[in-house]
C-alpha cells in the first residue's frame, strides 16, 4: 500500500501540568522502571520535558549505579535540586516494582497481563481509563543486514525462523547458510510483544541458540554486522539495518511505515503505556502522565522515533483488491490516522480510542468537519457467517457514531464491509480483534 501522509496535524490541549509541583526535601521526586524501549530514551526525555515545562533549569540526564538506569536532574530557580530516577530492566520489572512500591509509575510495552491486574488490585484497577495510558505507538520492525536480498516474509515463516525451524536462508528462496537469530531479553516488553504476536499464536518457543540482548541499540547493531543475521526491535533502534515487509493471514505486506504504524494496521504494531496506580499520591506522576498526552509531549514522543498520537489525514491510493465502494471513499476523502478499535468481547470503546475521540473531535472543529464531512467505514472478522461479518462492521460505526454525535459532530455515511480488508489473521483472537476496526474518513 502506498500511502501519501498530508501533515495537519492538530495539536492535543495542554493540560494543566502548570501548576508548580511540590519538590521533596529527599530523595527522588518520581521513581519510574519498566520497559527498556520507553526507558531509554523517551521516557527520560519526556520527563526532561516536564521538568522545562514546570520551570526547571538545566535538566540533563546521566548515568544512574546500575546499567539501563538514569536519573533526571534539574534545578529550581532556588538551587534546589530535583531527581527523578528511570530504571529501564524490562516492562514485567516495571510491574513488580509497582507490587514493591520501589516504583511510582511503570512503564510498558506491552499491555498488562491478567495475573498481574489481579497482583496489583491492592493499587486499585490498573485498566480503568485514567491508570492505563497510552502515550506512543510503536512498531516491531522486522531486521536483517542492508545487503540481505528478503524484502517480505509472513508471520508464519517468522515463527519458524525464530523456533529454530526454518534454519537456512536457501529455505526462505535466499542465500547465506544458517541463519543467525537475534533476540531480547526475558524481561524485554518487546520480547514479549513479539511472543504474544508471533511466537505463542503458532504454540513455538524461541530457539535456545538465539543471541538475547537487554539494550535494543546492542541488539540492532549486532544484526547491522552480520550478513546472516535477523532481529525484532521497537522502530526508533532500525539504525543501519533493513527492515521487512510483514504479511499477517490475508493482510497485504506491509512495511513498518509511521502511517500504517499509527493507525496500528502494520502486524506488528503495539501500543506504549504508563501504568499509573488509582492510589498513587505522587503529583509529579500524574503530571508527567498528563504532559506525555499534551501536544510538548506528544512532540517528544516523535522526536525520539515513536508515533505521536497526533491526528493527521492522509490519502490513500485505492487498488484494484479493495472493494469498490471503499476505492470510491478513497477517491474523494482522506483517511485519518485513527483507527477505533474496541474491549476484547465487547462493543466499548477501549481505553486509547476514548483517547482517540477526543483528539478526533478536536481535529474536525480545527477544519470545519463537524457538519456531514465524516464518514466512518466499520470492519469485522470472518467467523463463519459473512453476513454476520458485514452487520456488526456497522454496528460498530455506530457506537463511534453515538460518541462523535454527543461531541456535536453529524456523519455524513456509515459503512461496514464486513470481513473484507482484514489487517491480520482470523485464525487467532488476536488477530480478530484488530480486525475489528472502525476507520474515519473526511471529505
Amino acid at each position: 500500500m502506498r500511502l501519501r501522509v498530508l501533515f495537519l496535524l492538530v495539536l492535543f490541549p495542554l493540560f494543566a501540568v502548570c501548576a508548580p509541583l511540590p519538590i521533596p526535601d529527599q530523595g527522588p521526586a518520581l521513581r519510574i522502571q519498566g520497559s527498556n524501549t520507553i526507558g531509554a530514551a523517551l521516557g527520560p526525555a519526556l520527563v526532561k520535558g516536564l521538568m522545562e515545562h514546570q520551570g526547571l533549569q538545566a535538566a540533563h540526564s546521566e548515568p544512574a549505579e546500575g546499567a539501563n538506569e538514569q536519573r533526571v536532574i534539574g534545578k529550581t530557580r532556588q538551587g534546589k535540586t530535583v531527581t527523578i530516577e528511570v530504571a529501564a530492566h524490562g516492562s514485567s520489572t516495571g510491574f513488580t516494582a509497582l507490587k514493591k512500591l520501589t516504583a511510582d509509575l511503570a512503564a510498558s510495552s506491552r499491555p498488562i497481563k491478567d495475573s498481574e491486574l489481579v497482583d496489583l488490585e491492592p493499587l486499585g484497577d490498573l485498566k480503568s481509563p485514567e491508570a492505563e495510558q497510552v502515550i506512543a505507538i510503536d512498531g516491531l520492525a522486522i531486521i536483517l543486514h542492508p545487503q540481505n536480498p528478503l524484502n517480505s516474509l509472513n508471520t508464519e515463516q517468522l515463527a519458524q525462523i525464530f523456533n529454530g525451524e526454518i534454519s537456512t536462508w536457501e529455505a526462505l528462496g535466499g542465500v547465506g547458510g544458517p541463519i543467525h537469530l537475534y533476540a531480547r531479553d526475558d524481561q524485554s516488553g518487546t520480547y514479549d510483544t513479539f511472543k504474544e504476536l508471533v511466537l505463542r499464536l503458532r504454540g513455538t518457543p524461541l530457539a535456545s541458540g538465539a543471541k538475547r540482548f537487554e539494550s535494543s541499540e546492542q541488539l540492532s547493531d549486532a544484526v547491522s554486522q552480520d550478513p546472516q543475521g535477523i532481529g525484532f526491535i521497537g522502530l526508533p533502534y532500525v539504525r543501519r539495518v533493513k527492515a521487512v515487509a510483514i504479511v499477517d493471514g490475508d493482510s497485504q505486506p506491509m512495511l513498518p511505515l509511521n502511517s500504517l504504524i499509527a493507525t496500528e494496521d502494520y502486524p506488528l504494531s503495539r501500543r506504549l503505556f504508563f501504568y499509573l496506580p488509582p492510589s498513587s499520591r505522587n503529583p509529579w506522576a500524574k503530571a508527567l502522565v498528563d504532559f506525555s498526552q499534551s501536544s510538548k509531549g506528544q512532540a517528544i514522543v516523535a522526536a525520539n522515533g515513536f508515533i505521536a498520537q497526533q491526528v493527521q489525514a492522509m490519502a490513500v491510493e485505492p487498488r484494484a483488491s479493495m472493494p469498490g465502494d471503499y476505492q470510491a471513499i478513497a477517491r474523494e476523502a482522506q483517511r485519518l490516522t485513527v483507527n477505533f478499535r474496541f474491549e476484547e468481547g465487547s462493543a466499548s470503546l477501549d481505553n486509547k480510542a476514548r483517547q482517540d475521540l477526543q483528539r478526533v473531535v478536536a481535529y474536525l472543529k480545527s477544519h470545519n468537519k463537524l457538519d456531514k464531512q465524516v464518514t466512518l467505514v466499520g470492519f469485522g472478522d470472518a467467523k463463519n457467517d459473512p453476513q454476520r461479518a458485514a452487520l456488526l462492521s456497522k454496528l460498530r460505526a455506530m457506537a463511534v457514531r453515538r460518541e462523535l454525535v454527543k461531541n456535536g459532530v453529524v456523519l455524513r455515511d456509515i459503512r461496514g464491509f464486513g470481513a473484507q480488508m482484514p489487517v491480520a489473521t482470523n485464525a487467532a483472537d488476536e488477530g480478530r480483534i484488530k480486525n475489528r476496526r472502525v476507520e474515519v474518513w473526511v471529505y
